[in-house]
């Protein structure tokens, strides 16, 4: 005698109810899904630039001519941002009045005919509508991000990390800005990194939905390297839902101590889906002394005006040393 099967059918509408209010925002938040605001936490003490940074804020150091900083803000604005908001500490008012009108300075300009700086340096002023908060004490990036919970309100938002420089030619934030409004849900930038590099980055467990897209199943901060899930590390770009200083709040003190925003991302995962956004190249570690050369030389060699002397210049360096 055959055996009869019996279909739950009954609970297919719920599951698929369930599944899609996870994975994505509910269609009547559709014209809630544009990404205009950005939070930019600047208040590190950058030791590793000691003693450069004993008096200004390592996001103001100049890679070429341009603070890395302006860098970061360019490519926010590129993407669609208007409203930014940096967080600032003690002793940085340097960032404010880098991105303020400097009246004296462009009266100088003026007189001397220098038109063409003075139309830079006008430009800076207006890129965005940019405001500071200050973080009062140093807790971690999650706390971070949480100071900025008044300026977000109830809107996406986008952190970019002044420690990271994305090449311009590398549309990575804009990539991550249509993924939030295809799908309503926060967007991490990640990035293959090798096996002996994962423990100094949040690692991801991803589950792939298209060729560089994944859901995260999880998020773990600077694992070491034989535990870590995958070899795929959180880049300082990040598209965020509101719901993600509930999750900062839950959030308990990690390593060091400090909030880490890896574990609010992680918590906000079991909650709704969060995605990863894979690219490969472009990428500028600016925190990082080594990194800080490679973009100096490789953004000084994309230049009009200093790059072919200065690529004559590294041919016969590379001679007399031996290099090559």
């Amino acid at each position: 005698m055959a055996r009869r099967v019996y279909r739950a059918t009954f609970l297919e509408p719920l599951v698929r109810e369930a599944v899609q209010a996870y994975t994505r925002a509910p269609a009547d938040q559709e014209e809630s899904l544009k990404v205009t605001k950005a939070v930019i936490p600047a208040a590190g003490l950058g030791t590793r630039f000691l003693p450069a940074t004993k008096a200004q804020p390592k996001v103001m150091l100049p890679v070429l001519d341009t603070p890395a900083l302006q860098y970061v803000v360019e490519e926010a604005v590129r993407s669609g941002i208007t409203d930014i908001l940096i967080i600032t500490g003690r002793g940085q008012r340097s960032i404010e009045d880098h991105f303020d009108r400097a009246i004296e300075l462009e009266n100088f300009l003026e007189a001397k005919g220098k038109f063409d700086e003075l139309k830079d340096i006008r430009a800076i002023a207006e890129m965005a509508s940019i405001h500071y908060v200050r973080q009062k004490e140093a807790l971690g990036l999650g706390h971070a991000v949480s100071v900025a919970e008044a300026f977000v309100a109830d809107e996406p938002f986008a952190v970019l990390l002044g420690d990271d420089l994305i090449h311009e030619s590398v549309p990575l934030l804009a990539d991550m800005v249509r993924v939030y409004e295809k799908y309503g849900r926060s967007v991490v930038a990640a990035l293959e990194v090798s096996r002996d590099e994962i423990g100094m980055y949040g690692c991801i467990e991803p589950e792939w939905v298209e060729e560089n897209l994944a859901r995260i199943v999880s998020i773990i901060e600077k694992p070491e390297p034989g535990e870590a899930p995958s070899t795929l590390a959180a880049i300082g770009r990040y598209v965020f839902t509101p719901e993600i200083f509930d999750a900062i709040r839950g959030t308990e003190p990690g390593r060091g101590g400090e909030i880490q925003l890896t574990d609010a991302i992680n918590q906000l995962a079991q909650e709704q889906a969060v995605y990863a956004q894979r690219f490969d190249h472009g990428r500028f570690d600016v925190g990082n002394l080594l990194d800080y050369l490679k973009a100096t030389v490789e953004l000084a060699l994309e230049r009009d005006d200093v790059g072919p002397p200065f690529r004559a210049y590294l041919s016969e360096l590379a001679v007399r040393e031996k290099l090559i």
